[in-house]
């Protein structure tokens, strides 16, 4: 068989998208075309934030449906990915204990020096390499041993979200490696639980189950599944790399060893690619993640809140009555006035803000600046203000690799943005190669297909992309006044270089 045919779940926390994708063994090229969709959303419910994985795992189950009818037997593997860090657990007869919160729940708030008064942070930094953030899984299972939730002392077993819908999907519980890192309490090196850290917090260690790498085939589809789907058993399930980041990175082709990217979508992941964790002093500092990539590499990046306060700005004026595409706001803000103000955009008050718009109006009036004087500017100072954030990430990464990053490769569904793009480009001084905008089903649907054998290495999954993805170069246009607003920008933000 020179032709595979391959679906790929892409769940996002906003979106989510079931993907085919057309491996051509022969040509080594590889096509993919949405074959489905649905949205997902947090769901309040008193002072909680839920995600309903049940109404996903419906969806899911309709996508298959539909895969089977259009393909058949042709249909050759089935894999997940999702966001990270969130989770589920499941009690001794392998049912789901309530929907998981999410990671914007508000029980993480003011629990990570809870946790850093038990184990101090150099320790956690020193086994983990994994940046700080509240909603990591470390601070959020930390959360329910403070609050005696009953459902982990009942929990037989823990599951990353796309480890849940890939147990659902083969009946095989595992936790898949680039998942598992995001936890911060899986060693990136060892690739083993960190049962010390857990068991300092209260954690029971006997629910974390067995890692194993992306790509790794998991069997046929459950036969209960199979039943009552009215589809062949002999369908694979593949864990890719199931954090969608992983899988997006996996697909950059144009990364190399000087070159930076962003993985840019709800959030922006800023990094490089390396063959190891890089873990020291310094990196903690700088707050840099050593999450898990395919074939045995390290995704080392930065978390910014990215294309997120934007959607939620979108998501305020759609509920005042104003609809705008993102065509409408890019074209907005670039006709609005440059330089005019600049905001964090990773500020604490943006992470689950009940209204953006209201919330990035305070910071303006916090930091004493101007506020815009229409929507135009203020999307205009969204956009700088993550093309800026970008380059602080970046020179942060230069200075721990001791050299100069020569350009940027952005993929996933912010490299469509063309104005940021461009902002990116200018304000970090490189040349930025956007694409392919579907980098992560790209990704998911590769290691499926070298899960399967038709793949041997990454080299080789990239050398698939580049016969098949157009790359848009967009040239720098710096200034000086990129440079005196860079020096401004850290001023606001309060970092000293």
């Amino acid at each position: 068989m020179d032709r595979y045919i391959i679906l790929g779940f892409d769940l996002g926390a906003s979106s989510c998208r079931a993907m085919i994708g057309f491996v051509d063994e022969k040509e080594k090229k590889v096509s993919v075309e949405e074959l489905y969709r649905f949205p997902n959303f947090m769901i309040r419910l008193g002072n909680s934030l839920y995600w309903d994985v049940l109404r996903i795992w419906h969806e899911m189950k309709q996508a298959i449906k539909l895969a089977y009818r259009r393909y058949g037997e042709k249909l050759v593997s089935i894999g997940v990915d999702t966001w990270g860090i969130d989770f589920a657990l499941l009690d001794e007869t392998g049912e789901l204990l309530g929907n998981p919160h999410t990671y914007r729940d508000p029980r993480t708030e003011n629990i990570m020096e809870e946790v850093f008064s038990i184990v101090p942070k150099d320790k956690i930094y020193e086994r983990t390499g994994i940046q700080f953030i509240r909603i990591n899984t470390l601070f959020q299972i930390y959360s329910m041993v403070k609050a005696k939730d009953p459902k982990l002392r009942i929990a037989k077993t823990f599951l990353m979200i796309p480890d849940l819908f890939n147990y659902w999907l083969s009946g095989v519980a595992v936790a898949e490696y680039t998942e598992a890192t995001t936890s911060q309490f899986l060693d990136p090196g060892s690739k083993k639980w960190c049962f010390d850290i857990l068991e300092a917090l209260g954690v029971p260690t006997n629910i974390f189950p067995e890692v194993i790498e992306p790509g790794t085939k998991l069997g046929k589809i459950e036969a209960r599944l199979a039943s009552e789907l009215g589809i062949s058993r002999d369908i694979n399930i593949v864990a890719p790399a199931t954090h969608d980041t992983a899988s997006a990175i996996a697909a950059g082709p144009m990364i190399d060893e000087d070159a930076g990217y962003i993985s840019s979508g709800t959030w922006s992941l800023v990094g490089v690619e390396l063959p190891k964790p890089l873990i020291n002093r310094k990196a903690m500092e700088y707050n840099y993640t050593n999450e898990g990539g395919a074939f045995n590499t390290i995704t080392f990046l930065r978390n910014v809140q990215g294309m997120w306060i934007v959607e939620e700005i979108r998501r305020i004026l759609a509920d005042r009555g104003q609809q705008l595409t993102y065509d409408d706001i890019l074209k907005m803000a670039r006709d609005s006035k440059p330089f005019k103000a600049f905001i964090d955009p990773d500020y604490e008050r943006f992470v689950a803000p009940e209204d953006m718009i209201s919330e990035i109006m305070k910071y303006l009036e916090k930091t004493k600046q101007e506020k815009p004087s229409g929507l135009g500017e203020l999307f205009r100072i969204v956009f700088e203000s993550l093309a800026l954030k970008y380059r602080l990430v970046f020179e942060q990464a230069e200075d721990l690799l001791g050299k100069r990053l020569r350009h940027i490769n952005i993929f996933g569904g912010g490299s469509r943005n063309w104005f940021l793009n461009q902002l990116t480009a200018d304000f970090t001084n490189k040349v930025v190669y956007a694409g392919p905008d579907e980098a992560t089903s790209i990704g998911n649907i590769l290691i499926q297909a070298a899960g399967l054998g038709i793949i041997k290495s990454l080299k080789e999954l990239r050398e698939y992309v580049r016969n098949s993805y157009p790359i848009k170069v967009f040239e720098p246009q710096y200034s000086k006044e990129h440079e005196d607003a860079y020096i401004r920008f850290l001023e606001i933000i309060g970092y000293r270089r």
